[in-house]
């Protein structure tokens, strides 16, 4: 029987703004040898090359060289992770845009990375979205708090405020390891970024 800790991680990219939280998030999972599988949406990769210094093809081709890494096209709904028959340790969706939020939370999953989240809330895995939009609208809320009532977690990129992060590299890592929580994959935040009382 696979164990859960070698069961791979699901991770979603859309066309959000935020691939610095992708590009980390994938490189925190393989240093942790958590085996990741990784799908990308067209408008995830045009985002990624406005957003970032390092390319896509050039991210997964360093990705590649872990052995605990795989990625799959978006139009492959062929892949194993499109079957609720393949164990995974959840899914995360980073970012998630606000077009694949309302398309989960009405069960419309025309791709793989919609299928895949789909399979994981039927399946009763974890799911985290990590939502990347403001404001916020009604119907916006409304999906979310659908698929929060479905079992996701949803994890805003909120600034760690009382950390006093100097850069958007200290908001991003703090982004990524309450990700890492949320996904089971770590038990609680390094202690760097717990909050602890200050006297008054």
């Amino acid at each position: 029987m696979t164990s859960h800790s070698s069961r791979p991680l699901i991770v979603g990219l859309t066309g959000a703004s935020g691939s610095i939280i992708a590009r980390e998030l994938i490189d925190a999972l393989l240093e942790r040898e958590t085996p990741v599988v990784v799908v990308a949406s067209n408008a995830a990769r045009m985002v990624w090359q406005e957003e970032l210094d390092e390319s896509y093809n050039t991210a997964v081709a360093r990705w590649t060289e872990h052995p605990g890494f795989s990625t799959y096209a978006i139009t492959d709904l062929f892949a194993p992770i499109a079957s609720g028959t393949f164990p995974t340790a959840g899914m995360i969706i980073a970012p998630a845009s606000m077009n694949a939020v309302a398309s989960l939370a009405h069960g419309l999953t025309p791709n793989l990375l919609l299928r895949a989240a789909d399979v994981t809330i039927k399946e009763n895995r974890r799911l985290t979205l990590i939502p990347r939009e403001t404001p916020l609208h009604a119907i916006h809320l409304e999906n979310l708090l659908t698929l929060s009532r479905l079992g996701a977690t949803i994890l805003p990129p909120e600034p760690p405020f009382y950390l006093k992060p100097l850069d958007i590299h200290g908001v991003v890592r703090f982004v990524v390891q309450r990700a890492l929580v949320a996904s089971g994959v770590t038990e609680g935040l390094p202690d760097d970024m717990q909050y602890h009382d200050r006297e008054r």
